[in-house]
C-alpha cells in the first residue's frame, strides 16, 4: 500500500516541488490550499507526470472544521496518513514592523501558526497508527531577523517552538516532528529582493553555492528524508537549508 501525504500550499511554489518530490517517490498525494483552480492544475499536472493519485482539497487551515473535513476526505480515499508537510503561509512581508496592523500580522499567525497547530492535532491519531512523520516550514526570517518579514518572522518561530514541543510529546509514539527553514526564490521573496536589494544581496552572499534551493530537488529531496526510516530518530530539529550546499542546524 502506497504512503501517504499531506502537503498544504501544495498548489504552487515550494509546496508544489515537494509534492513532485514525493510524487516520484511512489506516494500518494493530497495537496490543500485556497485556490481551487490552482490546486486542480496541480493535480492534473501531478496525475500526468507521476504513477500516483492526488486529492485536491480547498481549505483555509485557520478554520479547524475546514482542517477536519481534509483529514476526513484523506482516510476516506487512502485510509492512512504518513506524513504531513505544513508549507502553507500568508503574510505582509515586505512590510516595516511599524507600519503592521493587527490584520496584518494576524494575517500571517492565523494561516501560518494556527494553520499548523490545526493540522497537527486533526493528523496525530493517524501518524500514530503508521509512525508517521511531521514536517514544518520554518524560516531564516525569524533565525537571522530579515528586515521588513516581523509578522512572517513571528508565525515561523511560533511553528519551530510548536514543532520542539510536539517533538518532545510525540516521541513516545514515534512520531518525529522537525522544521525545515528552505531559500526558494518565490513570488514573496522576488519582491523582498525587489524592495530590500542590499539585504537579498547580503543574504546571497551568506549562500556557500551562491544560488537558492530547487523546490523539487533541494527542498523535496529534504523533506523525503526526513520522512525516511533512515531519518526516524531525527526529531525536534531545526534544519536550515542555505541553498544546494546542504544543510545548516
Amino acid at each position: 500500500m502506497k504512503k501517504v501525504v499531506i502537503i498544504t500550499g501544495g498548489g504552487k511554489g515550494i509546496g508544489y516541488g515537494i509534492a513532485e518530490a514525493f510524487a516520484g517517490s511512489n506516494y500518494n498525494i493530497v495537496i490543500t490550499g485556497r485556490t481551487e483552480k490552482t490546486l486542480l492544475e496541480a493535480k492534473r499536472e501531478l496525475e500526468k507526470n507521476y504513477q500516483t493519485e492526488v486529492l485536491s482539497i480547498v481549505a483555509d487551515g485557520k478554520n479547524e472544521n475546514e482542517v477536519k473535513k481534509v483529514i476526513k476526505e484523506t482516510i476516506s480515499k487512502f485510509n492512512r496518513i504518513d506524513v504531513l508537510i505544513n508549507n502553507a503561509q500568508a503574510s505582509k512581508s515586505g512590510k516595516m514592523l511599524i507600519e503592521h496592523t493587527d490584520e496584518d500580522f494576524a494575517l500571517a499567525i492565523d494561516s501560518g501558526l494556527y494553520g499548523t497547530f490545526h493540522y497537527m492535532r486533526e493528523c496525530y491519531p493517524y501518524l500514530k497508527e503508521t509512525h508517521g512523520s511531521v514536517i514544518n516550514l520554518a524560516s531564516g526570517a525569524g533565525l537571522f531577523g530579515r528586515i521588513a518579514e516581523s509578522s512572517y518572522a513571528a508565525a515561523k518561530e511560533g511553528i519551530r517552538g510548536l514543532s520542539r514541543v510536539a517533538a518532545t510529546e510525540w516521541g513516545p509514539d514515534n512520531i518525529n516532528v522537525n522544521c525545515i527553514c528552505p531559500l526558494v526564490m518565490t513570488e514573496e521573496l522576488a519582491k523582498w529582493r525587489q524592495e530590500y536589494p542590499e539585504a537579498y544581496n547580503n543574504t546571497i552572499k551568506g549562500i556557500p553555492m551562491n544560488r537558492f534551493g530547487d523546490a523539487k530537488k533541494d527542498i523535496g529531496g529534504t523533506c523525503l528524508f526526513l520522512a525516511s526510516g533512515a531519518a526516524s530518530y531525527i526529531s525536534g530539529e531545526t534544519i536550515t537549508l542555505q541553498g544546494a550546499s546542504g544543510l545548516r542546524p
